[in-house]
């Protein structure tokens, strides 16, 4: 059997396509071979910032021959019908057979599709690949029609075996596939031939071209960690940088370089993010200051005198940019401490209250005056001074007023904790500022301080009633303004930090919030929508609070009220459901069915996230026993009987049951196991010790398996019968006060 070696030379490939283009190449190759009936046993696709390689390995020297049968029109057709036929199978009448069927005799074709040997099926299958390749981009250069993300230079298709070596017979553009490669742009001694994939990779390595990226990044780790180590410094982890700098060279050189004394006062992340963002250079950290002592960049290249003319050109154009970092840092910090009265952070802010922040949602000066009264409504709940808590969400935005969040978008928050300290902000606040924003995906940290997730819930929680006001939500794959990741960042603040927030409350309140930014100041409702919101800290719901007025309002006023605001409620409700969506995604990782959560929502406390997990948590725990499963199928018959009598007899069997009518012992034993329950589960529920309720709820099912088993419901006494119902109705009673079980699937 053959191996495959392909590689397409070009002129530089950009790193962040090099992954995505080996695998696509690795892809349509393969998968064009497969469906041309050429098998292999394995397939490695490479990229280095010049080339594209793939390398199969036991592919079939030939399509196997195949033999399709046909079937065609009856033998009594018109024809036409039978011309149309001999045309689309490429046969003559007289290679037909006719087959008896149940509907009369038809012709059959039988199609013989001889083998072709794979030198012919890979030059069609590679040409189609070159020709369709999905670059995100593409250009085309010279005369050509052809499409490559550079210029393409040369094609590798040789097939090799034991008996020796050949180039696959391809031309595309004038560019004719051969066996000759070229090594590294500057330190290869030129061409050279190839004839296999080993000696393809043994050959670039002389001519200094590492092929695979998981090899170059490799190398640069353990080189740049090593000169670190032996200093007693240590290199900022960079997986992201990593991959990217191993797409840009094929050679690497690790060189340590030394930054400038004057910018080693400048906080680390702002020499992380600058040398990073400009040069693609790795920071070296000292572990005992958390400072930024040194950088490691790497060169492509080996050089007579070590690298030191590539690191001294390197520093002074680092001493460049980081003097852009310095001037931005020391006007910000100016711009902080000659505010007046500690308003330092609050006067970087300032400038705010004409950006806006979406034109439907007023400014973000406007947003922030919302988010800083939503924090101290929420910091008694999360056990934070509210008074810290709100002056924390005025200024935890002020950083993007900053010179040097608006060179590096990506250090919002963090430069604000650093700004916060400089204006003589408490620790909170400050942590508040970098924390705010967080968790930021389903792997980032959860804010656990107290101040950070009052402001962190303010700011999702604005943020999501925000775009249900003006209906800009999800759609499908579509989510510009990250609604799900803000959702998804609610729930895990809550249940990380086991806070009890009844979403309704605060939802509706910030919807209303908006209907009052919204409403006309002339049309005289703005008064009774504020006296509206302020009954909703009281009555809990929007309804609730309206209700609580309502009778000193004239009909015209609840009209205006119902024409300003009146669709508060349902979208709250949609709101709610958009989270409850969420949380059935997040919990679905620890196993959690969709089902378990749907019987948890149809109780009391739904708009609690922490309650609902800890529900659905023990309900899922009590299903993966076998008290647990059994008892489910117990109470799904008790109920199924019961649904049916109920519609029969047109009556609620829900009375309850007298022992005295119990004619043996199960039926007794269920009484007993009944009041035990019953009495285990009132307290635990009261005390939402959901876990005990559904351990003493699946403690039932010996005696409701024994009941079914000995007992029959429907009985030919009337009374016998009533009693037996109502018994079952306190099955479906008792099970339906820990958790609706009728939700449950199967």
């Amino acid at each position: 059997m053959p191996d495959l070696l392909i590689e397409l030379f070009s002129e530089e490939i950009p790193a962040r396509m090099q992954k995505r283009a080996s695998e696509d190449l690795k892809s349509l190759v393969t998968n064009g071979l497969v469906e041309a009936g050429l098998t292999y046993a394995s397939a490695g696709a490479f990229a280095t910032p010049r080339r594209l390689a793939l390398s199969i390995e036991g592919l079939l020297a030939a399509s196997p021959t195949t033999v399709e049968e046909r079937k065609g029109p009856r033998v009594d057709a018109p024809e036409k019908a039978l011309d149309g036929f001999l045309r689309g199978a490429g046969v003559t009448k007289d290679d037909l057979d006719i087959r008896d069927e149940k509907k009369g005799q038809v012709y059959v074709a039988k199609i013989t599709k001889p083998g072709r040997p794979a030198a012919e099926i890979v030059a069609e299958v590679l040409e189609n690949t070159i020709r369709t390749f999905p670059w995100p981009k593409s250009m085309r250069w010279g005369n050509g029609s052809l499409k490559w993300v550079r210029p393409l230079h040369s094609i590798v298709c040789i097939l090799s075996s034991e008996e020796g070596a050949d180039v696959v017979p391809l031309e595309i553009d004038g560019i004719t596939a051969g066996n000759t490669v070229w090594g590294h742009r500057f330190m290869s001694k030129g061409s050279f031939k190839v004839s296999n994939f080993d000696g393809y990779v043994a050959k670039l390595k002389q001519n200094f071209v590492v092929l695979d990226p998981v090899e170059r990044a490799d190398h640069i780790w353990q080189d740049a960690t090593t000169q670190a180590f032996a200093q007693g410094l240590e290199v900022v982890d960079d997986k992201g940088l990593l991959a990217e700098v191993a797409g840009l060279i094929e050679w690497p050189v690790v060189l340590m370089g030394d930054i400038d004394d004057a910018f080693l006062g400048l906080p680390p992340e702002v020499l992380q993010t600058s040398m990073k963002e400009h040069q693609k250079f790795f920071s070296v950290r000292n572990p005992k200051t958390g400072r930024i002592e040194k950088f490691v960049t790497v060169a492509n290249r080996e050089t007579a005198d070590n690298g030191a003319t590539i690191l001294a050109g390197n520093q002074k154009v680092l001493s460049a940019r980081l003097s852009d970092a310095k001037f931005f840092w020391e006007n910000d910090v100016r711009t902080v401490e000659r505010a007046k009265d500690n308003k330092g952070l609050e006067a970087m802010g300032a400038p705010l209250a004409n950006v806006t922040f979406h034109n439907k949602l007023g400014s973000q000066s406007e947003r922030i005056a919302r988010i800083a009264a939503l924090a101290r409504e929420i910091a008694p709940i999360v056990g934070a001074d509210a008074d810290e808590a709100g002056l924390a969400a005025k200024v935890a935005k002020a950083d993007l007023s900053s010179e040097m969040v608006y060179e590096f978008p990506e250090l919002q928050g963090i430069m604000g904790r650093y700004y916060a300290k400089k204006a003589g902000l408490s620790d909170a606040i400050a942590d508040a500022c970098r924390d705010h924003y967080s968790p930021l995906g389903p792997s980032d940290d959860v804010p656990t301080d107290p101040v950070s997730v009052a402001v962190a819930l303010a700011d999702k929680l604005d943020t999501l009633t925000g775009f249900w006001a003006i209906d800009e939500k999800p759609t499908g794959s579509k989510d510009p303004f990250a609604l799900r990741r803000a959702a998804l960042g609610v729930i895990r603040l809550l249940i990380t930090n086991n806070v009890r927030l009844n979403l309704d409350r605060f939802v509706d309140a910030q919807l209303l919030e908006h209907k009052i930014a919204e409403a006309d100041e002339n049309d005289g409702i703005i008064d009774t929508l504020k006296e509206i919101l302020e009954e909703i800290a009281e009555h809990g719901v929007f309804g609730a609070a309206f209700e609580a007025i309502a009778d000193k309002l004239s009909e015209a006023q609840k009209d205006a009220v119902i024409s300003a605001a009146g669709t508060v409620p349902d979208t709250s409700e949609d709101l709610l459901a958009f989270f409850h969506d969420r949380l059935k995604v997040f919990l679905r990782d620890e196993g959690i069915r969709h089902d378990v959560i749907d019987a948890c929502l149809a109780m009391d406390g739904a708009d609690d996230i922490t309650l609902l997990v800890k529900r659905a948590r023990a309900l899922s725990e009590t299903l993966a026993t076998e008290d647990g499963k059994n008892l489910i199928q117990g109470f799904k018959r008790a109920n199924n009987i019961l649904t049916q009598a109920e519609e029969k007899d047109g009556v609620e069997y829900s009375f309850g049951p007298d022992i005295k009518f119990a004619e043996n012992d199960a039926e007794k034993a269920l009484f007993a196991a009944l009041d035990t329950a019953e009495a285990a589960i009132k307290p635990a529920m009261a005390e939402e010790d959901f876990a005990a309720a559904m351990s003493a709820m699946a403690a039932m099912r010996p005696a409701v398996d024994g009941f079914f088993e000995a007992v029959q419901v429907n009985a030919d006494n009337d009374i016998l019968r009533r009693n037996r119902l109502n018994l079952l109705g306190r099955i479906r009673d008792i099970c339906l006060s820990v958790a609706d079980l009728t939700k449950l699937e199967g």
